[in-house]
């Protein structure tokens, strides 16, 4: 039994007691950290100069700051009212200033995107690892504590808990410290509660007598709101990125995805394409697509509602997977037998009855007669009912009859029938390493049904990421995989960088997206698509992100498969490097093709007579925006998934990002000057001035603020 404690303060004193004040902490990525345990512990090792603090994680998450004044006007009543009184990691801040007591030290192998590019000390102390093998680095380093989150709900047979929001590594972590502690060494496990924690069954629920746990904090000073990510705005250019790459998923598939804006468009087309297929096929013709687009939408996606469904398989479950889950296009579920995974796959519409049975004898699934370990998995996935038992060469059914344990005996076949089950149980539509969202996404995940929860499996990372162990079973679950990840910038060779920038310094980290290009040459008939937007703004000016050549790649160019951006597809497989330099032009914005067809061609990976076909030269916003007119405004919301942001602050938000903008491209007085000019009348933007305490300006800064703020409300109205 685990030893139960009130106060993080206590707890962390009997760890700091139990290694000697030695401590190697492990912790999970994201949402499942116990800050209010961590924090104690750092409190004591600040108190203290004797005690020896390593933290080692990832995405260590804070509340977010502003960069401006009225940026903070906008941000901090938003902060208040949806991170409430949430509970930072102590070590944050001074990590990011540099100034962490000598005798604590923060080890990362993942950051909140761009939150440490200035810190000196996380960049020094980031451990760079594929997701996978996470939890052998973690015991390669000696952690000695590991401290989580747990979710609890009340049964009748007591309390459950549940690593909830983060078993991907725990799961795989646990057993090497426990094989360490057999072995002498002194090893110690928290688990903090929080009762708002959405409860996860299966994997990811904890033994009746918590094993895994030393210490069992129920701190109700823990127990504050938990972090969330809110969804940001959706921008046009996103959503033509995540319209291309919506057509390449196939019905019947696998599904992953990775967070952000790209992510979230991606859902949405692939809905709309679901529940309005004549207004999806509609838009795709306005894009008036070249004939090998059309031709491998049809060979590796569609553009027809899902039909038979898709199965999730994502390290992360994030909110539009849930959103796909919930509006019936994550659907199909898989099972945990090879034998009755390979017959659904072509039978998807399988019932419990002779044939299933008889097609898994054929498949070697089960024999006759029959042996307890089958008989265990023909109850276990729905095909018999309980009340079975084997004995030798007798089944005894339910009721005191008894028969030949012969499946081709006609009295068994006959009094067997009686008792096939209605359904296939146990079936999974979506397995997830860690899941991470906005507040709807958590209070959802509270209201799922048990046959919803029991339909989602949060299991160890090992599982999801590669192929590793029950290969046979992956490969049959895992049909026709589509793995959506995304890029900040792309070479025209075809590699992507998503984790670092060329000087070195980390943006994120590489996370399971390796593991996940990797997989899709793997698996028949996978297709790894790297979504990336073809150009962004920089200091004021358009680049683009799709380079020549960079110092740096997270996937290199012999993993190139397809590079999706807002003006298309650009598929690499199997290509030449000249083939991708031509495919990689076709998706770039025409402000930078010639340029980079020069790159090309002077590196000589590209004819010298080379010329870029016409219907690809017209690759550029405006055309993209006379698309979108047409179209109609609901078809690319700014929020397509929901937004913790009022109709008020939904206005604010692009006016600061227009404003953003501006203010990179011309000089800051320039701008003031011209704001001061506007004839935008406050009496019209009465409720955003008001949500900005701008309603009735005082001083001369307030006086500004105002009028750049009516500015970019009237440059953003329309």
């Amino acid at each position: 039994m685990p030893e139960s404690m009130k106060d993080a303060l206590a707890a962390a004193d009997e760890v700091i007691k139990r290694t000697g004040g030695e401590i190697r902490l492990g912790m999970p990525l994201g949402l499942g950290k116990p800050n209010r345990f961590v924090n104690a512990l750092y409190q004591r090792a600040s108190e203290d100069s004797r005690v020896q603090l390593e933290i080692y994680t990832a995405l260590s998450l804070g509340r977010p700051a502003a960069s401006s004044g009225l940026e903070k006007r906008f941000l901090e009543p938003f902060a208040d009212r949806v991170f409430g009184d949430y509970e930072e990691p102590a070590y944050l801040a001074p990590m990011r200033r540099g100034q962490l007591p000598d005798n604590i030290r923060v080890f990362e192998f993942f950051f909140q995107p761009g939150a440490m590019l200035n810190s000196t000390d996380a960049q020094r102390h980031y451990i760079s690892v594929n997701y996978t093998h996470a939890a052998r680095d973690l015991n390669a380093r000696g952690v000695n504590v590991v401290a989580q989150m747990l979710a609890v709900r009340n049964t009748d047979q007591g309390r459950e808990y549940s690593f909830s929001c983060n078993p991907e590594v725990s799961l795989e972590l646990l057993p090497l410290l426990q094989a360490r502690r057999e072995a002498g060494e002194a090893v110690v496990s928290v688990g903090q509660i929080h009762p708002d924690l959405p409860f996860m069954g299966n994997d990811a629920r904890v033994g009746d007598w918590l094993p895994e746990m030393d210490i069992l904090l129920d701190d109700p000073a823990g127990q504050t709101t938990l972090f969330s990510m809110p969804n940001m705005p959706v921008q046009l250019q996103d959503h033509f990125v995540g319209l291309h790459a919506s057509t390449l998923v196939r019905d019947g598939g696998t599904l992953q995805i990775g967070i952000g804006a790209l992510g979230d468009a991606l859902v949405h087309h692939a809905l709309r394409r679901h529940h309005h297929p004549d207004d999806y096929q509609a838009l795709l013709r306005e894009l008036n697509l070249p004939p090998e687009h059309r031709e491998r939408v049809n060979r590796e996606g569609g553009e027809a509602p899902f039909r038979e469904g898709l199965y999730g398989c994502s390290e992360m479950i994030n909110h539009g997977l849930l959103r796909l889950m919930d509006e019936g296009v994550i659907r199909r579920p898989v099972y945990a037998w090879s034998a009755l995974q390979a017959w659904v796959l072509d039978h998807p519409d399988a019932v419990p009855g002779w044939p299933l049975l008889d097609a898994l004898r054929e498949n070697g699934g089960i024999g006759s007669p029959l042996t307890g370990e089958a008989l265990a998995l023909l109850q276990q996935f729905g095909l018999l009912r309980s009340g079975i038992s084997v004995e030798g060469t007798r089944l005894h059914l339910p009721g005191g009859q008894v028969v030949a344990n012969d499946l081709d005996d006609p009295a068994t076949r006959e009094a067997l029938g009686v008792f096939f089950g209605d359904h296939l149980d146990n079936g999974r539509v979506m397995h997830g390493g860690f899941y991470l969202g906005p507040r709807a996404m958590y209070q959802r995940l509270r209201e799922l049904n048990a046959s919803e929860r029991d339909a989602i499996n949060m299991t160890r990372i090992g599982f999801i990421n590669h192929l590793y162990g029950n290969e046979e079973l992956k490969r049959l679950q895992r049909r026709d995989a589509r793995f959506m990840n995304t890029a900040f910038s792309v070479t025209l060779l075809g590699a992507a960088i998503s984790d670092q920038i060329g000087d070195g310094r980390v943006l994120s980290g590489v996370g399971g997206q390796y593991n996940f290009v990797s997989q899709a040459h793997e698996l028949a008939g996978a297709r790894s698509v790297i979504m990336t937007r073809a150009w962004r703004m920089r200091d004021g000016e358009a680049q683009s992100n799709v380079v020549f050549s960079y110092a740096h790649n997270t996937i290199p160019r012999h993993l190139r498969d397809m590079v999706v951006t807002e003006y298309g597809v650009a598929d690499l497989r199997a290509k030449t490097d000249e083939e991708v330099v031509m495919a990689m032009l076709n998706v770039a914005d025409s402000r930078f093709q010639d340029e980079l067809r020069e790159q090309a061609q002077k590196a000589g990976k590209l004819r010298a007579d080379y010329s870029i076909p016409e219907r690809f030269r017209y690759n550029r916003p405006e055309t993209l925006q006379r698309v979108a007119d047409r179209a109609g405004k609901d078809t690319f919301p700014a929020f397509p998934l929901g937004t913790d942001f009022d109709a008020t602050e939904q206005r604010l938000v692009g006016a600061l990002n227009w404003l953003k903008e501006e203010v990179s491209r011309k000089e800051y007085f320039q701008l003031g000057r011209s704001a001061l000019q506007t004839t935008a009348r406050p009496a019209d933007y009465r409720a955003e001035l008001r949500r900005m305490d701008l309603e009735e300006p005082r001083g001369l800064r307030e006086r500004l603020y105002q009028r750049l703020l009516l500015t970019a409300l009237e440059a953003t109205a329309a």
